[in-house]
């Protein structure tokens, strides 16, 4: 049988992370299952665009196109989809490196056809050297990575952490891309959930869809010194609570809430028990993790109050796009030309 063909899209936005794009599409290179093709996808950066074009000018296995639609990571990410060739799509962030058998492992699951998704495991790499005492492992999907409370081994998930992620290529034409109007979008707010809301609608449109996380698909992801202060975790904490109310408001409230009640009634609760009783035992951190885990869940539930009532004031609707209308990405095509990428709607 022939080797599963998988693209890496990596999007990127700014010139900051030169070196850490360069790790990244780096660490795709040496994969044990060679990636089909690598792209590198510039969201409305035209100094950034042009340097790459020139870093991969003689690269026949990397590919720099610009972002074909709005400004955002969604737009970014269908942009690359829609330029893709492979059978299997995957997403590395641009300030993280996977381990070389990072798409042997995606590639496995896909042997059974009902599978539509596997993601890995993100471990954080810390700027500082190591964990500030009071950051909790509970919520280190804050800074991008996986959490205390996830099952380990290969299991069958909700959802999947897009940072780390494939999907295979037919999972867009049952439901589409990347929902625009959730997740980031250039703004300096961290909002996230465009991964989450798009499991959930491909769950919808296949009911029968499998979406795995094997936590042996391991990549490494880069955390900002600013992004280890408690203000960053006040503020993202605050934006996934917004997220997870247009989440939400698209996919219905027993899906779009169904794992954060699992993770709020069960995993942060023992997370504060351990708080605790590491205070008791005189080790470090074990107020501040505490106080972490409680500042953290009320800081959520007020973002998600006032992001539902901003939805139902606003009449909130999401594009969702067909990659076949994403113009000039089609495989094999020239980089296209920034513009607003057409799409249905969602009612919300």
């Amino acid at each position: 049988m022939s080797e599963l063909g998988i693209s890496v899209v990596i999007c990127v936005y700014t010139e900051d992370r030169w070196a850490d794009i360069l790790a990244a599409v780096a660490s795709v290179r040496a994969q044990t299952h060679p990636a089909l093709e690598t792209l590198v996808v510039v969201d409305h950066n035209p100094a950034l665009l042009d340097r790459l074009d020139r870093e991969y000018k003689e690269d026949d296995e990397v590919r720099v196109l610009p972002n074909a639609g709005p400004r955002g990571l969604s737009a970014g990410r269908n942009t690359g989809i829609a330029a893709s060739c492979g059978e299997v799509i995957a997403f590395l962030d641009d300030d993280a490196v996977a381990e070389r058998d990072w798409l042997r492992r995606f590639a496995d699951p896909y042997s059974d056809p009902r599978v539509m998704a596997v993601g890995g495991r993100c471990e954080p790499v810390w700027s500082s050297g190591r964990r500030p005492d009071w950051f909790p492992e509970e919520f280190d999907w804050v800074v991008g990575c996986s959490y205390r409370g996830l099952p380990p081994g290969r299991v069958r998930v909700r959802n999947i952490l897009g940072g780390n992620a494939s999907f295979r290529r037919t999972a867009f034409d049952i439901a589409g891309g990347f929902a625009s109007g959730i997740g980031r979008d250039g703004s300096k707010r961290p909002m996230g959930g465009e991964e989450t809301e798009l499991c959930i609608r491909l769950s919808h449109a296949r009911p029968d869809a499998i979406l795995l996380v094997d936590d042996r698909a391991v990549i490494h992801h880069k955390v900002p010194e600013a992004r280890e202060h408690f203000g960053y975790f006040r503020t993202r904490t605050y934006a996934e609570g917004l997220s997870k109310a247009l989440v939400a408001r698209s996919v219905g409230i027993d899906k779009g809430l169904e794992a954060e009640r699992r993770y709020t009634t069960r995993v942060l609760p023992a997370g504060v028990l351990r708080g605790l009783r590491d205070l008791v035992l005189a080790r470090p951190g074990g107020a501040g993790r505490a106080g972490a885990i409680v500042a953290g869940v009320l800081t959520a539930a007020g973002g998600y109050v006032v992001g539902s009532v901003r939805a139902r004031r606003n009449g909130t609707t999401f594009e969702v796009v067909r990659l076949g209308d994403v113009p000039g990405t089609a495989p094999g095509s020239a980089p296209p030309a920034p513009g607003s990428a057409p799409g249905e709607e969602v009612a919300a």
